[in-house]
């Protein structure tokens, strides 16, 4: 586990993806994160940790620092630089339930949408077909099963209804419906995660999920490794998935050498961001924004391991290289931190937390309005949109906002560790962020990658691209009169868009 391998990934036939067994992501942030400690350890960096970002502080229509919170002390601070670089990641957490860590947030970067940066095709959010199911309501998170697996795993569901509360070594083979590789035989099991988290969930949505029942549905399908076990021996299985069979026993209790996984789609990853040109910079001067934070390298679609590559390329190639270039073409003379604008983006921090520490009627946790937030977006701006239903959430949303402000409780004080006023602080732009995602995918009347329209679908059910009027970047230009949509149009000179077949 975590040497070097080659696999195939979902949306290809051939194995040209290399990879860490399934440690991938892990390996390169040890990469990194030691990369950092070398510099901090030599002095040429220094390190703030257990800070959150609160404001970005505009001078002379450029970013010139950031105002920070204390998330031990609850002190309010200031930082000036002559740029900002943001690489503060996605917000796949506004549906609540994800694959991301708990305290992965949109904070950072919707504070910069709200002071000028254009934040661009927030709809396109990737749901990831390979995740654990959700046992019960008050779950916090959801954990990815590598994509690696489905190499060798078979994903099925039993045939008939009445199968799906059987022990599934019960179900015979004639009894089980190997689903994507009967809608996808040219791809089978490695189909693109968009469309294989919409077969998953149509099959569930028929009453043939498997596992826990929550609110009266079933939502799971079975993962089997029985036939590769059966075709190589469980020893070699073993070498190359151990980690991975270990993490899922000990998360579901169940031994999968001897079961199948059991498995369902979720949000994992999101391709839009803020808006960012060729050098990374935000339509705010001197700021940069990389690797999830910006929309850039995935389109409406995130293909296999190429998030991995949107940090590599961010990270140790371009923004060394267009950030020294900014620095080097602009004279920036040092801001002080007394400066007008510094103290303006400190008194709006402590505004809005003291807002938040003090709703008119208190009666509800910052989580309470985050599980509300959460299932709205994923039941209509989830795995599949629809018009009706996603101007029934806009409105939801504006209605929870409402309440929100009002009736949020945050206990404790502002002056001290207090991760309710955290979690208020990032839940509210949740929701103002899912507001702006269901508008956005309301907006583009048309399938493509994630973004699936039940209306405007083909006859066979796949997505359904609308090219002559919908090829364009998104990009929201935040206003107090309500958000204004910005148009990139999209220029293909040497290589058309094509249409998705993976029959």
């Amino acid at each position: 586990s975590g040497y070097l391998a080659n696999r195939s990934f979902g949306g290809a036939q051939v194995s040209r993806t290399f990879y860490a067994r399934g440690q991938t992501g892990q390996q390169l942030l040890l990469g990194a994160y030691s990369a950092m400690s070398k510099e901090v350890a030599s002095g040429k960096v220094k390190h703030h940790s257990r800070s959150e970002m609160q404001e970005v502080i505009i001078v002379d229509g450029k970013a010139r620092g950031i105002v920070v919170r204390d998330l031990v002390s609850g002190k309010i601070s200031a930082h000036t630089a002559d740029c900002v670089v943001m690489c503060t990641g996605g917000y796949s957490n506004a549906f609540y339930l994800s694959t991301n860590a708990k305290g992965c947030n949109t904070s950072a970067t919707w504070r910069a949408h709200k002071k000028g940066a254009f934040f661009a095709n927030p709809s396109f959010t990737q749901i990831h077909p390979t995740c654990i199911p959700p046992t019960g309501e008050n779950q916090s998170k959801l954990t990815l099963m590598s994509e690696s697996l489905r190499n060798d795993g078979r994903i099925w569901a039993p045939k008939k209804i009445e199968d799906c509360t059987k022990d599934p070594r019960e179900i015979v083979e004639e009894d089980r419906d190997y689903f994507l590789e009967r809608m996808y035989p040219a791809f089978a099991n490695l189909v693109p995660r968009d469309v294989a988290s919409r077969a998953v969930k149509s099959i569930c949505d028929e009453g043939r999920g498997i596992g826990t029942e929550i609110n009266g549905e079933k939502l799971g399908v079975y993962l089997d490794f029985s036939s590769i076990i059966e075709r190589i021996g469980e020893d070699k299985v073993r070498a190359k998935y151990g980690n991975l069979f270990d993490m899922y026993e000990r998360i579901s209790g169940e031994n999968p050498y001897q079961l199948p996984m059991k498995i369902y789609p979720a949000p994992h990853y999101t391709m839009g961001g803020l808006w960012v040109d060729y050098n990374l910079m935000t339509t705010i001067n001197g700021l940069f924004a990389t690797g999830e934070a910006n929309f850039s390298e995935h389109g409406a679609n995130r293909l296999g391991a190429s998030a991995l590559m949107q940090g590599l390329a961010d990270g140790y190639f371009i923004a060394p290289r267009t950030v020294a270039n900014y620095l080097a073409k602009n004279k920036l003379e040092p801001v002080d931190l007394n400066h007008p604008n510094v103290i303006q983006a400190i008194d709006d921090t402590k505004e809005r937390i003291n807002k938040l520490m003090n709703a008119p009627e208190p009666k509800h946790s910052p989580d309470y309005y985050h599980k509300k937030v959460g299932r709205i977006l994923w039941g209509a701006c989830g795995m599949s949109r629809e018009r009706e239903a996603l101007k029934s959430a806009i409105e939801e949303i504006r209605s929870l906002q409402i309440d929100f402000w009002q009736n949020v409780k945050v206990t404790g004080v502002e002056n001290d560790m207090n991760q309710t006023l955290e979690r208020a602080g990032r839940v509210a732009d949740f929701i103002e962020l899912g507001h702006l995602m269901c508008r956005d995918a309301l907006e583009r009347e048309e399938s493509c990658g994630c973004h699936a329209r039940l209306e405007y679908l083909a006859s066979d059910g796949e997505a359904k691209r609308d090219d002559e009027n919908f090829a364009y970047v998104a990009a929201w230009e935040y206003s107090q009169k309500g958000t204004i949509l910005n148009k990139e149009q999209l220029n293909f000179e040497f290589v058309k868009p094509s249409v998705r077949d993976y029959t």
